[in-house]
C-alpha cells in the first residue's frame, strides 16, 4: 500500500495539470456514479490527506484512496494509457490533459463541505499544513498496551505512515513493533521521526530512510534474511495485525531493536 508521500506526490502532480481547469468530459467507471458528468465543472485543487486523495470539483468532492493496486497516471491528450483501459475507474479530462485513475480501491463522490468530513476520522496528517505533533503523541499514547507497530499505521493515530515506514521507524528508534506503546521510551521521538522521514521523502520519486539513493535505501524493510546494516544481524519477517484480514508483513533486527 503506497505510504503518504506517494499520495502527496499524486496530489501535487494531480493539482498542477488539473487546479482551476474546467472538464470537459469525466467517466466514472464504478456502478455507483456511472452516470456522473462533470464536464463543465472546475477543478479547485487536488489535496492529499494522509493516503487519501481529494479533488475539489464545484460543489462536489471526489474522494479516491489507492488501497493496494491503485494508481493516477496524467496524459497529454491523445497519448497511449500506460495501463489496460479495463483497469480504469475515472477519467477525468481537461482542453489539454487526461487523468486516469486505475484499480483504486475507494472511489466516492460526496457533497462538498469545508473540513472535508469524509477524511475526518484522520489523526494528524504528517504532511498537512496543520501538522500538530502534540495531538499525534496525544494519540499514540491514548492505548499504552497497543504494540507500537500498530499504532504507528493507524491512520487514526496520525496520517500517512504506510508499512515501509513503519517497519523503518521502529528500527531507527530501537524498538521492536511489537513492543507495547508504553515500554517505548521517548515516544515524542518516534512522532518527530515519522515527520522527518515523510518530509524528507515528500519530493523524491526513489524514497530512502538510510540516506542513500545509490545504495541500500531501507535498513529492514523487505530485507529478511540479509544482514543487518548496522550490526551483521540476520534481520526477521514476521506478521503483525489486529486480526488475519489486516496482516502486514514487518521487519525487525533481533539485536538492535529490543
Amino acid at each position: 500500500m503506497p505510504e503518504g508521500d506517494t499520495v502527496y506526490r499524486a496530489a501535487k502532480n494531480l493539482d498542477a495539470v488539473l487546479h482551476g481547469q474546467t472538464l470537459t468530459a469525466s467517466d466514472f467507471r464504478v456502478p455507483a456514479f456511472a452516470t456522473v458528468d462533470l464536464s463543465g465543472e472546475v477543478v479547485d485543487d487536488v489535496i492529499s490527506r494522509g493516503k487519501h486523495l481529494l479533488h475539489h470539483i464545484g460543489g462536489l468532492t471526489l474522494h479516491t484512496h489507492l488501497k493496494m493496486e491503485g494508481s493516477w497516471h496524467i496524459y497529454r491528450r491523445g497519448t497511449r494509457w500506460r495501463r489496460p483501459a479495463h483497469q480504469a475507474r475515472v477519467v477525468l479530462e481537461t482542453d489539454e490533459w487526461v487523468t486516469v485513475g486505475f484499480d483504486l480501491g475507494v472511489v466516492e463522490l460526496v457533497e462538498r463541505d469545508p473540513e472535508d468530513s469524509v477524511t475526518a476520522y484522520l489523526g494528524p496528517d504528517l504532511l498537512g499544513p496543520d501538522w500538530d505533533a502534540g495531538r499525534a503523541l496525544a494519540n499514540l499514547e491514548a492505548d499504552p498496551a497497543r504494540e507500537v507497530g500498530l499504532a504507528l499505521l493507524d491512520q487514526r493515530v496520525l496520517a500517512g505512515v504506510g508499512n515501509v515506514y513503519r517497519a523503518e521507524i521502529c528500527f531507527l528508534r530501537g524498538v521492536l513493533p511489537t513492543r507495547p506503546v508504553g515500554e517505548v521510551a521517548n515516544r515524542a521521538k518516534v512522532i518527530d521521526l515519522a515527520h522527518r522521514l515523510i518530509v524528507a521523502n515528500k519530493d523524491r520519486v526513489e524514497r530512502t530512510t538510510t540516506g542513500t539513493l545509490r545504495g541500500t535505501t531501507d535498513w529492514v524493510y523487505g530485507r529478511a534474511g540479509k544482514p543487518c546494516l548496522r550490526c551483521g544481524t540476520k534481520i526477521l519477517r514476521g506478521e503483525l495485525g489486529e486480526s488475519e484480514l489486516e496482516l502486514r508483513d514487518t521487519y525487525w533486527c533481533p539485536r538492535c531493536q529490543t
